[in-house]
């Protein structure tokens, strides 16, 4: 079975949950235009100026989706 990997933008500042959320609407956009499956996609916090969209996809996407819209991180979900 394929894993599943959350990858992560970061953004930061006094806009950044607004950001983060716009970029969210972005990241299911792309996903539904290049027919890619997405299992989750959300906005996540660690302070009040750090925010972050979050995108929960299969191990064999990542090549595709990490050259074309290079998130700052990744992990395997366990």
């Amino acid at each position: 079975m394929d894993r599943k990997i959350i990858l992560v933008w970061d953004f930061h500042g006094e806009d950044a949950e607004k950001t983060a959320e716009h970029h969210c609407r972005h990241l299911e956009e792309f996903m539904v235009r290049e027919k890619m499956e997405m299992l989750e996609n959300y906005v996540n916090t660690t302070d009040p100026i750090h925010f972050m969209a979050c995108m929960t996809v299969y191990e064999k996407d990542i090549p595709v989706l990490r050259d074309t819209l290079k998130p700052h991180r990744a992990f395997v979900v366990e």
